[in-house]
């Protein structure tokens, strides 16, 4: 890996599906440890954002990238404010 980052647009197809599938699956796994702390509402929240953003994996048009991008910005914060918490906890 060269160290420059890509934006959606200049990612491959391929590329882009392997990011979607990370954060969806980084959701889902947030939201089965937020079930485990009885946070329904974090677990509702971190499914419906996997949810969608596995909605774009099919088929990301031009017209879709802002839309996809800002979706996983939102999952990746998420996810992130799940892990920031849990170390707050400890």
């Amino acid at each position: 890996m060269d160290g420059s980052s890509k934006t959606l647009t200049d990612m491959t197809a391929l590329e882009r599906s392997s990011l979607i599938d990370t954060v969806a699956d980084a959701l889902e796994a947030t939201a089965d440890a937020a079930e485990d702390e009885g946070d329904h509402r974090f677990v509702a929240n971190s499914l419906f954002v996997a949810n969608t953003i596995r909605g774009f994996s099919g088929n990301l048009g031009p017209e879709d990238i802002k839309a996809a991008e800002v979706l996983l910005e939102q999952g990746i914060m998420l996810v992130q404010q799940f892990s920031k918490r849990g170390a707050v906890l400890n």
